[in-house]
């Protein structure tokens, strides 16, 4: 398990990495991680463990689950940007069976997303699960968001 450092090059790149991360994460998340009866209390445990920091400039900082909490780039357990908190939640909740999933891409226009999160499908409707909201469910408003179902 490691940590994936590369020059931003596009969204296509920055997805591939985050499918890597979340395979490479679920054995960690089985062993180490708490296990959640509903998204809602995953959502806010996850919250609880988490701190929202910037990647360095110019690059785009993937973490697997066991990065971001044992030996990150930041030196803080749990820290990191939207994508290192989707690739959470998304093995998070592959492993407590929380499912159908989809990986949302939002930003002003379709070529330029600006931020992502993940969402599942729960009890007859989707659930946004975005750790950089102080709230379940909740989300930006932002122009345009693409789902990329997983």
């Amino acid at each position: 398990m490691a940590t994936l450092i590369v020059p931003y090059k596009d969204i296509n790149q920055v997805l591939k990495g985050i499918r890597t991360q979340v395979i490479d994460s679920i054995d960690y998340c089985q062993k180490n991680m708490p296990s959640y009866n509903s998204p809602e209390n995953m959502f806010y445990g996850l919250k609880n463990m988490t701190t929202y920091i910037n990647d360095p400039k110019g690059v785009e900082l993937l973490q697997s689950v066991q990065t971001l909490f044992d030996n990150n780039i930041h030196g803080i357990s749990g820290a990191g940007d939207c994508d290192c908190f989707t690739i959470l939640v998304l093995s998070m909740c592959y492993v407590n069976n929380f499912v159908p999933q989809e990986i949302v891409l939002a930003g002003r226009n379709k070529q330029a997303p600006a931020h992502i999160y993940s969402r599942i499908f729960y009890n007859g409707s989707w659930k946004n699960l975005d750790l950089t909201q102080p709230l379940y469910n909740t989300e930006r408003n932002y122009k345009f968001n693409q789902y990329i179902k997983i």
